[in-house]
């Protein structure tokens, strides 16, 4: 038993790392050839590129791990059944837990794998890739604005500098906002610089005016100014609290005890309450999965219709289960009741599974029990056919 379960684990080992390298390389690229503007219109390298969108992959893999090991332990106990393997097993009398345990160890592994992504490698992914972006909105007005041309980072922003001087410091800056309908903006200042502060990218501006139109019929507000300060977060789609580290971006202990001055947290308490808990019921689909694959997949079968059918059916239960818990992640934010039905669901597929799978033993040594009586009343049967044929052939 101890080769066999060598020999499942290393099927379901080299399956989930296939698909799951498959699945992590298609959302890969996937990300790049979104963000392939920071090349094209934003001035940064391919490095810069690949940096970006590297970093971002630790987010999606509480979505990615568990369903990379729901297909490969679905494919490794389908090439079982295909071999004939489960059948053997199962005239051999050997019960469903000899495959399931295999698999249920490479499920710890992946849960284990997913919490360190949750409480570690996503907080530090986050975070680098944060101060990266602050990086490419400042490097975008220092490097890439060229002096004479218009430039538009995103739409409805639009920038334009004279010059550059040998410091870097922009001359003759105009910046033209109009992505607040209700009200455009127009920057005009004489002198321009980047400063970089606890993580945020600020644009400085000396000696301009602000151009300010609310009415198309009303004359427009002009400011004069002597320094005036933009911060290039607004750039970005930005949370109420700016500069505050997003939930995401946080450790645990950032999370469970956030600083009473969190602007951030008294405005959407609703956010860390579902980012903790996220983190903490994750981890529980590989072991949900493994079994419902266990319950309904984990049979050996003959009929290979009736076998397709089972494994597309647990994989879309399975799917639906993983999706009702992003669903119910995002209700949690709203309403804290939500989280009773958060934990519900991995724990309901757990003990559906394990009622099924108690059945089917129940079934299993019915009928088993049905076939030695059978046989006990078959040898019965030709003994007495023996007894008495002798007897008749000297009565004859």
């Amino acid at each position: 038993m101890r080769i066999l379960s060598r020999y499942v684990f290393r099927q379901a080992v080299g399956s989930f790392l296939l698909i799951l390298a498959s699945l992590t390389g298609i959302v890969w690229i996937a990300l790049a050839l979104r963000q392939f503007n920071v090349v094209t219109s934003q001035g940064q390298d391919t490095w810069m590129l690949i940096r970006m969108t590297s970093l971002a992959v630790p987010n999606l893999m509480a979505i990615i791990a568990p369903f990379s090991f729901l297909i490969a332990a679905l494919q490794t106990l389908n090439r079982l059944n295909t071999d004939s393997e489960l059948i053997v097993l199962s005239a051999a009398g050997s019960k469903v837990w000899t495959v399931a345990r295999p698999l249920m160890l490479l499920a710890l592994l992946v849960s284990l794998f997913l919490a360190f992504v949750g409480h570690i490698a996503q907080p530090w992914s986050m975070r680098l890739l944060s101060d990266y972006l602050v990086q490419v909105r400042s490097d975008l007005l220092t490097q890439v604005i060229q002096p004479g041309r218009f430039s538009s980072p995103e739409p409805d922003l639009m920038f334009h500098i004279r010059d550059r001087s040998a410091d870097g410091e922009l001359l003759g800056l105009v910046m033209h906002d109009t992505r607040d309908k209700a009200q455009t903006q127009s920057y005009l200042a004489e002198h321009g610089s980047i400063v970089k502060q606890d993580g945020t990218a600020y644009l400085v501006m000396s000696t301009g005016h602000i151009i300010r139109r609310t009415d198309a019929d009303a004359p427009p507000q002009i400011v004069a100014f002597d320094k005036y300060v933009v911060d290039l977060d607004r750039f970005e789609p930005q949370d109420d609290a700016s500069g505050e580290r997003k939930p995401r971006e946080r450790y645990w202990s950032e999370l469970t005890q956030p600083s009473p001055d969190s602007k951030l947290y008294k405005s959407s308490p609703g956010q860390f309450r579902a980012e903790i808990h996220e983190r903490l019921v994750g981890p529980l689909y590989p072991i949900a999965f493994v079994f419902l694959i266990v319950a309904f997949v984990g049979q050996a079968r003959s009929t290979r219709s009736s076998r397709m059918q089972s494994l597309v059916l647990t994989f879309l239960f399975a799917a639906t289960c993983r999706m009702a818990g992003l669903a119910l992640n995002s209700a949690v934010t709203r309403d804290a009741s939500m989280l009773v039905a958060l934990y519900a669901v991995p724990t309901i597929a757990i003990v559906l599974s394990l009622i099924v799978i108690k059945r089917a033993d129940r079934q299993r040594s019915g009928s088993a029990l049905f076939g030695r009586i059978r046989d006990m009343a078959s040898a019965m049967a030709d003994l007495a056919i023996r007894l008495v044929m002798p007897r008749r052939k000297a009565a004859t």
